[in-house]
């Protein structure tokens, strides 16, 4: 559960900015580090993702990646509230809309590229989503 700033109330995934220098397998590691304090292993994109907000004019370009491998145990920390789901008891209703739509992808190992428009209280106006080979 995301504890504070963006997405605040909502269970997310871990991430943020990538640092001047860093790549974005970097900010990853570095993220999940201070989030979860867990060292991952691997990381597989599997997902870009574009958002755009109109109120706030906001554009956001998220990497997905799957992580299988890592030493430690997720902990809860400042950022975030970590918590395990069943696949069938994913919590959709408390997590940013435009999940019910990319998640079933991620979960069946598809790679995807895909873009979501957001308006007032969070309700997507727009949205593309595609199953690509390559990222």
């Amino acid at each position: 559960m995301k504890k504070r700033r963006f997405g605040v109330g909502k269970w997310n995934g871990y991430g943020g900015k990538v640092m001047e220098g860093e790549t974005i397998e970097e900010a990853l590691v570095r993220e999940v580090k201070e989030e979860a304090e867990i060292v991952i292993k691997n990381p597989e994109k599997i997902g870009i993702l574009e958002f755009e907000f109109i109120e706030s004019g906001l554009k956001i370009e998220n990497h997905i990646y799957k992580v299988t491998e890592f030493s430690g145990e997720p902990v809860e920390t400042e950022e975030m509230r970590p918590e395990w789901f069943n696949v069938d008891e994913i919590p959709f209703k408390d997590m940013w809309p435009d999940d019910v739509y990319w998640m079933p992808l991620f979960l069946k190992n598809k790679k995807f590229k895909g873009r979501f428009v957001f308006g007032e209280s969070d309700v997507i106006l727009e949205k593309e989503l595609e199953e690509v080979k390559n990222l």
